[in-house]
């Protein structure tokens, strides 16, 4: 974890972001709150935002905006990935590697050119398949 910004490090956002880093996907404030509290009991959600912001700032962990206008939190220090979110139970996924390879700078019909890429894909995950 960086140096946040000039901030002491507590034991709440040493919590917050060793939950974040041990997600499988991007999380909410609140999956961030849930999973927090089984390390430190008294977490409110006050200090998740207040955490979140100051973990961002630093460059730790950054904003992911989702196509239903969600905003998730996930490691920085990620390589590029895409994500997968499930219907049914709303748990967002990093997929590895990449799906569609295409390289900043290419040029696309109509004059457009690529600066970057993020993709969504959205179904059901294993797990609500089974039950």
């Amino acid at each position: 974890m960086a140096k946040a910004i000039g901030k002491r490090k507590t034991s709440q956002r040493e919590a917050i972001y060793n939950v974040i880093r041990a997600a499988e996907g991007p999380l909410s404030v609140n999956q961030i709150l849930d999973r927090g509290t089984a390390k430190v009991p008294k977490l409110g959600v006050a200090t998740v935002y207040r955490c979140v912001k100051l973990l961002v700032e630093a460059g730790d962990i950054k904003p992911v905006t989702l196509p239903d206008d969600t905003t998730r939190y996930e490691s920085s220090h990620l390589e590029h990935h895409h994500h997968f979110r499930c219907t049914k139970c709303e748990t967002v996924f990093d997929l590895p590697g990449c799906l569609m390879p295409i390289p900043n700078g290419s040029s696309l019909p109509n004059g457009f050119q690529v600066n970057g890429h993020e993709v969504t894909l959205i179904g059901i995950c294993c797990e609500c398949q089974k039950n």
